[in-house]
């Protein structure tokens, strides 16, 4: 059977599972025993790609089945063959998904280059979990029927050594059999919500791949352009791609945060996930006439407060760590600015990204770049394809103009209109980058429209590096001239900041001013 899969994956704090359980078990529920194993090539090309090939006892039948990313975070390739019952386990076979848009997939990643035998397969880890399953009838516009799934056990690798090296699972999927993907949403919210549960990227396949390569978390992600239909996007397809892309950076990092990571790169880059996403509601929000679907009023104020929650805990380290060596340089007396800092926040980054509330606007996110073309005649429709890209055109020269007024008169605005310029800056780059794919496919030379967004684009960062080194100039001549109150010597650095602020206002003037002569890849020829 082949299909797209819709779903929801949960982890659940270890002091919520009883509740879960519980809640779920309401209901009339199903458990069954699922023992898989997974497996691979030697050099791991199925897990590079996005793919997972297994073979999974469930109950008494054996079944087969490779899944693969799709175009979304809820949206899963999947093809499942059943193999019937039995004691001993089945060959893997990856010929039994032929004709399936997964399995060419898949055996284009085991074909090799001189065309001759298929890429042996190898056993990597192996799975051991109870699952409790129901089915739930959502009600409400189109309706729904979600299976939910209590899946506690373990994953185990071997690696080849007698040794067994295994990871506890205790999570909860909701995957939608039928009807609205919105019922899947609103089940979704409600529970994470009850039980406090966080959104995972992480799937079983890929935690047996950390205990093999004795790996806690995966590396932080960063920005890709967004991922535009084939066919020319009207506005509401436009802001479900745009909407996508952020998903995509901000999900695996809040996902590791949320279960303990408290690497720098990945609070940084969901932090830039955020603001790109923030920029997407604020310039995108016009493409549908229908504003119910895109609701930015809603969304915008959680993600907001996670953004500054996670730069009252980075920000501040991160500007002395920029400071210190200049000061030394400069000969300041030896002064710790964060030694006489208010005890520590009580909210981890973990904490934050935990929130009901930042989780709530996730699942809300999540759901709305799934959501379906409305059907009925009544509704109201989005911007045809060319009127999107002609209110693009208009929100990039808006911004564009703005950034240029600014340049003319940054030295003589106030701070907080300096750091606003700041801010119109950073909307005019993240939206660039997510027009830049949009005027490149369908306007003139790809080639060409593509080679112009990129100088467009770096035409932008000297500005973007100018204005940068002049906020953190300002929040450290801040933040040393509220130690000075308390320790003397922190004047040297007040004072030190304070003789740069004139040439740094004048670097922002200029770097700001050249943006005008730069080609606007959007304009009409």
């Amino acid at each position: 059977m082949a299909a797209m899969e819709i779903e929801f994956k949960f982890c659940i704090p270890a002091g919520r599972l009883k509740a879960v359980e519980a809640a779920l078990r309401r209901g009339a529920v199903v458990r069954t025993r699922l023992q898989a194993r997974y497996f691979d090539t030697a050099d791991q090309r199925l897990s590079g790609d996005g793919m997972v090939l297994r073979l999974r006892k469930e109950g008494p039948r054996w079944v087969q089945t490779v899944k693969a990313t799709g175009d979304n975070a809820l949206h899963r390739l999947e093809h499942n063959v059943d193999l019937g019952t039995g004691a001993a386990a089945p060959a893997i076979d990856p010929a039994r998904h032929a004709g399936t848009p997964v399995g060419e997939r898949l055996a284009r990643l085991l074909q090799p280059a001189d065309g001759g035998d298929a890429v042996p397969l190898v056993e990597r880890q192996s799975t051991d979990i109870v699952r409790l399953t129901r089915d739930v009838r959502v009600s409400g516009p189109g309706g729904a029927v979600v299976e939910m799934a209590l899946d506690v056990g373990k994953v185990a690798v071997h690696a080849g050594t007698p040794a067994q090296r295994s990871s506890p699972v205790c999570e909860l999927e909701l995957e939608l059999k039928s009807g609205d993907v919105q019922g899947l949403v609103a089940l979704a919210r409600r529970w994470s919500q009850q039980h406090g549960l966080w959104f995972s990227t992480v799937s079983k396949a890929e935690r047996g791949m950390r205990l093999l390569a004795a790996q806690e978390t995966e590396p932080a992600v960063k920005a890709e352009a967004p991922r535009f239909p084939a066919q020319a996007p009207d506005g509401r397809a436009i802001q479900q791609a745009v909407v996508a892309s952020c998903l995509a950076q901000m999900l695996p990092n809040a996902s590791e945060i949320a279960a303990g990571s408290t690497d720098e790169e990945q609070i940084h880059q969901l932090r830039i996930g955020i603001r790109r996403l923030r920029t997407a509601l604020r310039e995108l929000a016009g493409l549908d006439a229908d504003a119910s679907r895109f609701d930015a009023a809603t969304w915008e104020p959680p993600l907001v407060d996670a953004f500054r929650a996670l730069g009252d805990l980075r920000d501040r380290e991160q500007v002395v760590k920029l400071a210190q060596p200049r000061l030394r340089e400069a000969g300041a007396p030896e002064v710790d600015p964060l030694a006489g800092d208010a005890a520590p926040s009580a909210s981890s980054p973990g904490d934050i990204v935990r929130a009901a509330a930042f989780q709530n606007v996730l699942v809300s996110l999540i759901g709305f770049t799934a959501a379906t073309p409305a059907s009925k005649p009544e509704d109201p429709a989005p911007l045809a394809p060319d009127e999107a890209r002609q209110q693009l055109r208009g929100r990039l020269q808006r911004l564009h103009k703005q950034a240029v007024r600014d340049g003319r008169r940054f030295e003589s605005l106030a701070t907080e209109d300096q750091h606003r310029a700041r801010k119109r800056l950073k909307r005019l780059r993240y939206l660039a980058e997510f027009a830049a794919p949009l005027f490149a496919e369908t306007e003139g030379s790809n080639k060409k429209k593509k080679g112009a967004a990129e100088r467009y684009l770096k035409a932008l960062r000297p500005a973007q590096d100018a204005l940068g080194e002049f906020n953190d100039e300002a929040v450290a001549l801040a933040l040393y001239r509220e130690v000075a109150s308390r320790d003397p010597r922190a004047w040297f650095a007040v004072g030190w900041f304070s003789a740069r602020r004139a040439a740094g206002a004048k670097a922002c003037r200029e770097a700001l001013e050249r943006i005008g002569e730069a080609p606007k890849f959007w304009k009409k020829k």
